[in-house]
């Protein structure tokens, strides 16, 4: 009869590598992506988020007409949103042992989208929907980057990508409200 293979590491050499380097953290010998570039990668995604917190938050405070109140609380909702995937980006970089990069001074240099003010609700919707757009593509592409060798951040890039083509559908409605 053949001896079956298991999964796991052997349990000695498991609990050995485990404490080997200890002051790495969640990153293991056996992390298979260079930790800064992902944590560079990252932080490109927390400029994406904070630039996008910003733009709807002045959206949400500028918004003026009469379908006002509506759109102001949708800006506000995807706003909130997009801080908690700052939020939840920033706790990611510091367990790869990096430091989540919040210097006002490069932010919008590092941000895959833009800061648009927009002049009126519409324009505004739509400067939104570009942004959403635009964290669409980059995030797929951080997905496929990470691919299965990191499935943490592949994981939680995944969750915010979904909530971000939720975002896309919500201004793109919209938009075809106020038509």
């Amino acid at each position: 009869m053949a001896k079956q293979q298991t999964f796991l590491s052997d349990i000695k050499d498991l609990r050995e590598r485990a404490r080997k380097n200890m002051s790495k953290g969640a990153v293991t010998d056996r992390y298979e992506l260079d930790p800064k570039v992902v944590i560079d990668v990252l932080n490109q995604a927390l400029a994406t988020e904070i630039v996008c917190v910003l733009r709807y938050k002045r959206h949400y405070y500028s918004a003026k007409g009469i379908n006002k109140d509506a759109v102001a609380a949708e800006f506000l909702q995807h706003a909130n949103e997009e801080q908690g995937h700052a939020d939840r980006i920033s706790e990611r970089i510091t367990q790869l042992g990096g430091d989540p990069d919040l210097n006002p001074a490069t932010l919008t240099s590092r941000s895959h989208s833009e800061y648009v003010e927009g002049d009126d609700l519409v324009s505004m919707i739509k400067e939104n929907l570009v942004a959403e757009r635009i964290a669409i593509e980059s995030y797929t592409e951080i997905i496929r980057f990470l691919g299965d060798k990191d499935v943490t951040s592949r994981r939680m890039m995944e969750e915010i990508l979904a909530v971000e083509e939720e975002h896309a559908n919500d201004m793109l409605d919209l938009i075809e409200k106020l038509k």
